[in-house]
């Protein structure tokens, strides 16, 4: 097997260029990836029917509580003893792959998020199928590449390919595939790099159309065109959903960090299961992805919502009741989405933006009308899910493409555009970086748009870490310091104990005139010549502390060590300017 892919890729390097290679590779992971979004659909919609087929039959609504638990309880049993892997936060994940430089998703990550993801979403859980998808396809990019050896900077590229792909396949949305790469994962990209991103987008939404028809997931009946006086009403929207998406966020990640405290499994799941089982019984928009209540509310059936909710008994206004039931589901379903993935079910926060983006904007409409103010429910709706898209991920023009694409509703861009932007920037005033990627910048991994800041990024320690300086010890003599600086090419030495702790430093200039007057050789020690260094690095530093640390002190050259002081190296400023001319060249290569 190994010989014939030697002798393959042998053949493909003699006869096709490595730029038409790319394009081809690209035309396959968008093909792989729409059958992956095919496959992850069919597997939730065969599991949802057995689900209702049950209810159905039983004729108890309550199995619709104990299924997402089973859910949960699968998909974490999958994980733990069959994958034996963490494949949660996808997302996530190809942004540390691509952060770190080596551009490599592990094999499993091809099938193990389709089969998580679906045990949670077609058992109800209450959360997405987008993220798994983006993922799976980033693996099937990279492990395309790796297979045929490819470069590093191009499997970065393969990763983008079949995250387009998954975009453009799991919505039949090839424009917002495209532009999500771009926006959310990819940086600084080439117009050499956006013909194979375009190529896969354009293949995995082909096939779904095969697969699925070419009808849009949310076709609209109710929608209105777009009326200039309206832009203030618009621009109030965005402001909300701006809000929300800080909500959204903030949220998110406290109630992910708690759950992580908690160090039992069986704890785990039994608490996310039992959560979200009482969530939904209250309030049953929250079970599953939610695609049936943006449908409803997108085409006037909003009434629709309080089915099966023990909380539409209550003696309260009807206009009154489904506002307040409305505005307590779009507050919940952090909580339920938490409570899925933190229990060990495999999913991720596309649904859950798009859900309460389409609430929220509805709830504005409402309450809107409420005051005298008309204006059409479903394009308020329509535009809080854009609002919530680009909110939450940084993202305003993923959220503008993506939402006319899913709804066919691209007469009203110039809404979509208001509410995405000013949904933007409200949150960019509170936080700056995506809930994807803030865990990574917390830990100074993420690859940015920044270019300066993405070549430090890509850059580690390692790659600058000088090891071959002489140490000294503190009991030297001068004389025995002579001999070592005779053998040495450099004028800088760490001084270390027996244990390798790092004691200071000792440069060349600062004995130079002391050096060659023999009778002074016994007189000194080390120890009483060397000095403390302007500061010391830690071998796990980001690249980005690295700089500041040089900057803040003037030093040229500065040691590290690990934790608990131990010498490992040096770094010099000119290997730094060195390094991060070579990768910057690499990386701006077409």
């Amino acid at each position: 097997m190994a010989e014939r892919l030697n002798n393959i890729i042998s053949w493909r390097e003699r006869h096709i260029s490595e730029r038409q290679f790319v394009l081809l590779l690209s035309l396959f992971v968008g093909f792989f990836t729409s059958v992956a979004a095919w496959l992850l659909k069919t597997l939730i919609h065969w599991l949802s029917f057995l689900v209702r087929t049950v209810v159905e039959t039983t004729g108890h609504t309550w199995w619709l509580i104990i299924f997402p638990v089973i859910g949960i309880a699968l998909a974490a049993l999958f994980v733990r003893y069959v994958v034996k892997d963490d494949i949660s936060h996808g997302i996530t994940k190809i942004l540390y792959a691509i952060s770190q430089r080596k551009s490599i998703i592990k094999a499993h990550n091809m099938w193990s998020s389709l089969v998580g993801s679906s045990l949670t979403i077609g058992f109800g859980g209450s959360v997405g199928a987008e993220a798994p998808i983006v993922l799976t396809g980033a693996a099937i990019g990279s492990n395309l590449a790796r297979i045929f050896r490819l470069d590093q900077r191009t499997m970065m590229l393969m990763i983008g390919c079949g995250a387009a792909g998954a975009i453009g396949g799991i919505f039949k949305a090839p424009i917002a595939g495209l532009v999500f790469t771009l926006e959310v994962l990819m940086i600084d990209m080439t117009m050499a790099s956006v013909s194979p991103l375009l190529i896969s987008s354009v293949t995995a939404t082909a096939f779904t159309y095969l697969f699925s028809g070419t009808a849009p997931m949310f076709p609209l009946d109710t929608t209105a065109d777009f009326d200039i006086v309206r832009i203030p009403l618009y621009i109030l929207l965005g402001v909300v959903c701006g809000m929300m998406s800080l909500y959204f966020t903030r949220g998110m990640n406290a109630l992910e960090t708690r759950f992580k405290r908690l160090r039992s499994f069986w704890l785990k799941i039994a608490l996310g299961g039992i959560v979200l089982s009482v969530l939904i019984f209250l309030l049953p928009p929250l079970y599953g992805e939610g695609y049936d209540t943006i449908a409803d509310l997108l085409n006037g059936r909003a009434g629709n919502t309080l089915l099966g909710s023990p909380l539409a008994a209550l003696p309260l206004p009807a206009e009154w009741l489904l506002l307040a039931y409305l505005l307590l589901v779009v507050l919940l379903k952090i909580i339920a989405s938490v409570a899925t993935n933190g229990g060990g079910g495999v999913g991720g926060i596309f649904a859950p933006s798009l859900f309460m983006g389409a609430i929220t904007g509805f709830l504005v409409a409402r309450l809107l009308s409420d005051v005298g103010i008309m204006v059409p429910e479903a394009n308020f709706a329509l535009a809080g899910m854009a609002g919530l898209m680009a909110g939450v991920m940084h993202a305003p023009l993923t959220g503008i493409f993506l939402i006319a694409e899913l709804t066919g509703g691209y007469h009203l861009f110039m809404p979509l555009m208001i509410v995405s932007v000013l949904s933007y920037l409200t949150i960019m005033l509170f936080e700056p970086h995506s809930l994807y990627a803030m865990r990574l910048a917390q830990k100074g991994e993420l690859l940015t748009h920044h270019k300066d800041r993405s070549v430090l990024t890509l850059m580690s320690l390692d790659s600058v870490l000088e090891s071959d300086l002489r140490t000294l010890r503190p009991e030297m003599t001068l004389g025995e310091l002579v001999k070592v600086i005779q053998e040495s090419s450099r004028n800088i030495f760490p001084v270390i104990d027996n244990e390798g702790h790092l004691l200071g430093i000792l440069l060349l200039d600062e004995v130079r005139n002391i050096m060659f007057q023999p009778r002074l050789y016994s007189r000194f020690t080390v120890s009483q010549l060397m000095t403390s260094p302007h500061a010391v690095l830690y071998y796990d530093m980001p690249m980005e502390r690295v700089m500041e640390v040089f900057e803040d002190t003037g030093a040229w050259n500065l040691p590290v060590v690990d934790h608990d002081k131990r010498y490992i190296g040096f770094v010099s400023k000119s290997k730094i300017f060195s390094t991060y001319r070579d990768v910057l060249v690499q990386f701006s290569e077409e």
